[in-house]
């Protein structure tokens, strides 16, 4: 964990390892003071409940995540021109950034709020399922640039390929975190980097990217 660069942050970090850890119900605001080791009226200054808390603890994810997926694919587009390479590399610069953490990926809070949404007030749930929506535009516009260029060599709705790619990464996340295996979410993004290229690269040339 970074060092928090102020108590709000510092909030946040406890609340999203406690959530990660147990749930969102066996995490106390209690808890959470005595640890950030600040009064009730602190905590309360910077959220007025749990469930304001709640929602700035995932977006503060979603932010984190977009980041990371900006990053990865950006650098991609920087390496190539083409898109099916360009994205290619940028899932290979995902799998990479994954399997360099050191304890593997701490978890995900997008699959604690889906799986016990009736804990969370409607604008959390709201805000969980726009950043499913977002993942969709987002692999789905890249998905259909590949495509433009690169006809599928199978009859698929992209849309639903583009779904699948969140939810091989976000699967991946909790398969790691269920074996205790942290190499596994590479895996299974490598593995959907073999599917993308299979999919979309002409007959032959499947060896070249």
């Amino acid at each position: 964990m970074a060092h928090p660069s102020s108590k709000r942050e510092l909030i946040l970090d406890i609340a999203e390892q406690g959530v990660l850890n147990k749930g969102f119900s066996a995490t106390s605001i209690d808890e959470i003071i005595a640890e950030a080791a600040i009064s009730k009226n602190g905590f309360f200054y910077h959220f007025k409940d749990k469930n304001e808390l709640a929602r700035a603890m995932l977006q503060r994810y979603l932010d984190n995540e977009e980041a990371v997926l900006d990053q990865v694919f950006s650098r991609g587009r920087e390496l190539y021109a083409d898109p099916l390479d360009a994205f290619l590399a940028g899932l290979k610069l995902l799998a990479k950034l994954m399997s360099d953490l050191p304890n593997g990926h701490p978890g995900c809070l997008v699959a604690t709020v889906a799986y016990s949404e009736k804990l969370y007030d409607r604008q959390v749930r709201e805000l969980n399922r726009q950043a499913i929506l977002t993942w969709r535009k987002r692999f789905l516009a890249s998905l259909n640039e590949i495509a433009a260029k690169h006809p599928p060599r199978q009859d698929v709705e992209l849309r639903i390929v583009a779904d699948m790619i969140s939810g091989t990464i976000e699967g991946g996340i909790i398969l790691s975190r269920a074996l205790n295996e942290p190499a596994v979410l590479a895996e299974q993004i490598l593995s959907l980097h073999t599917y993308i290229k299979l999919l979309f690269m002409p007959q032959g040339t499947e060896g070249c990217a």
